[in-house]
């Protein structure tokens, strides 16, 4: 007989239990480490931006302070020039209190160098500070979602959550969304149909879900259901454990039309009679993504609907191409300014022209 064999009864549990203690005391051990290290950070850049700011020092000081710091704590990562400017930074930054009382203090020091790398703005700093911190980002994540400006884009979709919804629920709803929708991950060209969107969405499944926002999991695509021997086929339907509600998504790749927000009130009312579980889950709403929009259009096809609903754009070109290739009003204004074919050739520096 082996001396597994001979454990007593609950020895399972007790194993169980010690290794979830060892492991929370190492989550808080790390946890208390890059507290330390953050604070480190901030104090000594604070020691060498009082001593710029009263005698004067310049970049070479920080060579040398580097160089002589590495001489004596070899072994020590972190003590580089550029890190030596990113601590100087910080403490320009952020006060010490902030340090400890904000959620920049709980975060490591690679996603305090995005932040004061790709943000200026202290209320910026602060918003995208507490979202890492609340959803566990990495610093991959972080810098994609400041270089998609979600901050500007969370909440901004219209909706009729205000009065479909209590108002306490309303709010949470509404912080769910996004406008635009960012699908740079998307390798898609500028004419691509609702179907082959939806398909692309499904192949990149886990950026769509980041960008949908904290807390959802996929149910099914092209849901399909009947009603009275009807068939009808719901885009992508998901659901949001956070707020522990269905979330029906509707694709148009053209512009918004008042037809759209009926059909949708339709699926979101089948998810309600059918899916949602009263005494457990919040309200459906739906959202529908569409190329395009009139504002006006949105606002009195939502007023008169019943289900909560919201209205977002979405973009697939990268920041970076978004930059420079022309708005759709911009396109239009050239070709106003363009001369008649009809007219004959035209004069361009002055070569004629066909």
């Amino acid at each position: 007989m082996s001396g597994r064999d001979l454990l007593p009864a609950g020895y399972g549990d007790l194993l169980e239990q010690v290794k979830a203690e060892v492991r929370t005391s190492r989550v808080r051990a790390v946890r208390a480490a890059n507290t330390e290290l953050v604070g480190l950070y901030w104090r000594l850049g604070r020691l060498i931006l009082d001593r710029q700011q009263v005698d004067g020092w310049g970049s070479k000081v920080i060579e040398r302070l580097a160089s002589d710091l590495r001489a004596e704590f070899p072994g020590m990562r972190g003590l580089s020039r550029s890190n030596l400017f990113y601590m100087r930074s910080f403490a320009g930054a952020w006060a010490q209190e902030a340090i400890v009382q904000q959620a920049v203090g709980r975060l490591p020091w690679g996603h305090v160098t995005v932040l004061l790398d790709k943000l200026d703005d202290d209320a910026e700093r602060d918003w995208y500070a507490a979202a890492a911190v609340e959803h566990g980002w990495s610093r991959a994540v972080l810098a994609h979602q400041i270089a998609s400006g979600l901050q500007q884009r969370s909440g901004a979709a219209p909706s009729n959550f205000t009065g479909r919804l209590p108002a306490v629920d309303s709010d949470l709803a509404q912080q769910m969304l996004r406008d635009p929708y960012v699908f740079d991950f998307l390798d898609l060209s500028e004419r691509v149909g609702e179907r082959e969107l939806e398909a692309a969405l499904m192949d990149r499944l886990q950026a769509f879900l980041l960008e949908l926002g904290h807390g959802f999991a996929f149910v099914g695509r092209q849901w399909h259901f009947e009603v009275d021997g009807d068939d009808f086929y719901i885009d992508l339907l998901f659901f949001n454990w956070v707020q522990s509600r269905f979330v029906v998504v509707e694709l148009k790749t053209g512009k918004f039309a008042p037809e759209y927000a009926g059909q949708l009130g339709f699926y979101v009312a089948w998810v309600e009679d059918n899916l949602r579980r009263a005494d457990q889950h919040a309200e459906t709403v739906g959202i529908l993504l569409c190329g395009d929009r009139n504002d006006r259009v949105v606002r009195y096809s939502l007023a008169g609907a019943t289900a909560p609903m919201a209205v977002a754009g979405y973009d697939a070109l990268p920041p970076a191409v978004r930059d420079v290739v022309p708005s759709t009003d911009e396109l239009a204004d050239a070709l106003a300014d363009a001369p008649d074919p009809a007219s004959g050739p035209t004069a361009r520096d002055g070569q004629l022209e066909p």
